[in-house]
């Protein structure tokens, strides 16, 4: 099985893991579409893909917005015809304990890693399954119950553990 020719979404492509996995697929072959809240960063990406000789597009990318999500899938869809896969990695970390984080934070952090994680693949799942060899990736770790996973960042092992669960 080859990457060669396959369409790719990848979220929160602006940094990190994210803008590494875009390089990589993109030089593989595969066409991808970036998604980020943060655009400069993403037509940084754009243009090194593309000059690179890959195939892609950016677009403005809020996980935790419907109709951000719809967006870029449409986008996909116009330009390219498919989705073959979706890469969610798109996160927010905040390293607080249980008694200092705010729950503004906590709710940033169910938002974006398991609401936008499950929204993401909703919205692409029409799609995948019209696919010969669809996938989803999502950048989270398996779910291990041990207490030290729990004891300092609950809430952040909470909603990591929940990104693990957005399997459809």
């Amino acid at each position: 099985m080859t990457i060669e020719g396959k369409i790719a979404i990848i979220t929160g492509a602006s940094s990190g893991i994210g803008y590494a996995t875009a390089l990589a697929l993109s030089k593989a072959g595969a066409k991808v579409a970036i998604g980020a809240r943060r655009t400069d960063k993403l037509k940084e990406l754009e243009n090194e893909i593309k000059n690179n000789g890959g195939e892609v597009f950016s677009q403005k990318l809020d996980v935790t917005k419907k109709t951000d999500c719809d967006a870029i899938v449409e986008q996909t869809i116009k330009k390219w015809g498919t989705v073959d896969i979706l890469i969610n990695n798109a996160s927010a970390i905040n390293l607080f304990n249980s008694e200092t984080l705010p729950m503004k934070r906590y709710d940033l952090m169910h938002d974006i890693n398991v609401r936008g994680t499950y929204l993401c693949s909703k919205t692409c799942l029409p799609f995948l399954k019209k696919s010969s060899n669809p996938h989803i990736l999502n950048l989270c770790p398996p779910i291990n119950l041990k207490p030290k996973w729990f004891e300092n960042f609950t809430a952040y092992t909470m909603s990591k553990f929940g990104m693990s669960m957005c399997v459809v």
